[in-house]
């Protein structure tokens, strides 16, 4: 019965994904189309660095390296593998969909395997130390895919064809690789291991003391969160057919950092709050030109002095709600 019950919400899911992904491509212009694309892609980036810096307590900003290794191997990998597919499956939906998720997660496993060899050596240290090391490798990555003449160097990476890389992102593909993220990291939080990681966070030392693996912890978290940017850079990719190394600059870990300080460091659903606030202040704001940014400045500042602890804190949003309605509730 669970079983059942389990496969009818991911076919409720999966549907209404398709319902709302075709409404609003006859309702929304591709502008607006694009911000709630880029507002998915944040949730997956912000919720997988959330694990890092919220939930283990490791203070890492090279966040879009990840990203951009998951950004060129998913849109190399797609580029070589859609003959191949189409091949055996013939031209259409069925041939995108199986060559964007197959990239996608080619790209996740090499994200995952540079945060393996990244966090390895690198999560021995603590605090600032972490967080210099952690901005080195992102650079070190940007650079060398700006050097890095079969992707194109500088120029940057758009496939074998002149009109860029394939357009196989869309909204159901974007959110049901956020929702399946979330899921999976709200799940490894909550459970054994999550515990575990939050005692890390909380007194590494005392930790120790108890046994806790914790280097063995730290790295697992840093490869599964830079597993999840590999997603994240993926579609990204596939968004703008096509990927230049300035698209992943320090700046972009900024970005991710300011989404989970926002939405409250710890807490998943302030997560996905701080990267849809994130993409869709940054977007409407474009029209500002060099205005853009200060303003953007301003109103991090505003929500930093009124909510120094991020909109929800460390709480989740479903625990919020219950708490309001309980206090709501009028006693017979």
């Amino acid at each position: 019965m669970r079983l059942a019950r389990r496969l009818a919400v991911v076919l409720a899911i999966v549907a209404l994904l398709y319902v709302i992904g075709m409404a609003l491509s006859e309702g929304l212009v591709e502008y607006g189309q694009r911000i709630v694309l880029l507002a998915g892609i944040n949730v997956i980036l912000a919720v997988s660095l959330n694990l890092i810096n919220g939930t283990t307590g490791q203070f890492s900003i090279g966040h879009a390296g990840f990203m951009a290794v998951g950004a060129y191997g998913a849109a190399f990998f797609g580029v070589k593998l859609g003959p191949a597919v189409q091949g055996l499956v013939g031209e259409g939906a069925l041939a995108s969909a199986v060559t964007l998720n197959v990239a996608l997660l080619i790209g996740a496993l090499l994200a995952g395997l540079a945060g393996l060899l990244v966090g390895a050596p690198s999560l021995r240290l603590r605090g600032d130390y972490l967080a210099v090391v952690t901005l080195g490798f992102g650079e070190i990555i940007r650079i060398s895919f700006n050097n890095a003449e079969f992707l194109g160097a500088a120029t940057g990476y758009f496939g074998d064809s002149p009109v860029g890389l394939p357009a196989y992102t869309d909204f159901f593909w974007v959110y049901g690789w956020a929702i399946a993220i979330v899921v999976l990291i709200r799940n490894l939080t909550f459970s054994q291991t999550g515990r575990s990681l939050s005692a890390i966070r909380e007194d590494e030392i005392a930790a120790e003391a108890m046994a806790t693996p914790t280097t063995r912890l730290k790295v697992l978290a840093f490869s599964l969160s830079a597993a999840s940017a590999g997603i994240a850079g993926g579609l990204f990719a596939f968004m703008q057919s096509g990927i230049r190394p300035e698209d992943f600059r320090f700046d972009k870990s900024i970005d991710m950092v300011v989404m989970i300080i926002i939405g409250g460091l710890g807490s998943i659903s302030g997560a996905i709050v701080g990267g849809v606030f994130v993409a869709v202040t940054l977007e409407l704001m474009r029209d500002l030109q060099q205005y853009r940014l200060v303003l953007y400045a301003l109103l991090l500042i505003v929500i930093m002095l009124v909510r120094p602890q991020g909109l929800l804190g460390n709480r989740e949003l479903p625990a919020l709600i219950a708490a309001r309605l309980r206090r709501r509730k009028v006693p017979e």
